[in-house]
């Protein structure tokens, strides 16, 4: 990561799978997976998998102040598995996709992904692979400005499983929205699933 630590303090622009406008900001640290950007306001921690263009921003609209930005993970060793461990239980914003995001606070960690209750969604199962970027809440902020009261601190109750397949695989026979419910071929009963396929009933049957 020599490159990349090169950059550290520095502003830089950068672009991630399915995120239309890019993300600017200070580049604050660096892991083996993993970056951390403060853009002024919050620390946004980026996979490294979904960036696909990184440069430094000698723009007019480049951030070249860190602020009064409280950093609320610890930085020591840094890598994408320690950061979602650290926001375990922490009010925290999760970009799922360039336009999605889930609002609420992991409550369960995985093999291959993690459980995070949200209060719109309920409970999500996310697919590691599928996290763009990870923004934790101030710890004064919650979700929506809700009452903490809404959201006890506790696991799901299902039995969870090892790896995202199987979890799949303990669903059989419930009503899933897979991917938020974007799409509404996507929203349905689940029938089975072999290997990496899913076959859903939809609301008409079908």
């Amino acid at each position: 990561m020599s490159l990349l630590n090169a950059m550290l303090g520095s502003p830089i622009k950068l672009e991630i799978s399915g995120r239309a406008t890019p993300i600017r900001g200070l580049l604050i640290d660096v892991g083996p997976d993993i970056i951390v950007v403060n853009d002024g306001s919050k620390y946004l921690y980026l996979p490294i998998l979904h960036i696909q263009k990184l440069e430094e921003d000698d723009s007019s609209e480049s951030v070249t102040s860190e602020g009064e930005v409280e950093q609320l993970f610890d930085h020591t060793e840094i890598s994408y598995r320690k950061t979602v461990m650290n926001a375990k239980g922490v009010f925290t914003e999760v970009c799922i996709t360039g336009t999605q995001s889930l609002h609420g606070y992991i409550t369960s960690i995985m093999n291959e992904y993690f459980v995070f209750f949200s209060p719109v969604h309920r409970t999500v199962y996310v697919s590691l692979q599928h996290v763009k970027i990870i923004i934790p809440y101030a710890p004064d902020q919650t979700p929506y400005y809700l009452n903490r009261e809404r959201f006890p601190l506790q696991p799901p109750s299902i039995t969870l499983a090892r790896t995202f397949e199987q979890q799949m695989k303990k669903l059989v026979g419930e009503l899933v929205a897979l991917d938020l419910g974007d799409n509404p071929g996507k929203i349905g009963l689940l029938k089975s699933m072999d290997n990496q396929l899913v076959e859903l009933i939809g609301p008409d049957g079908r």
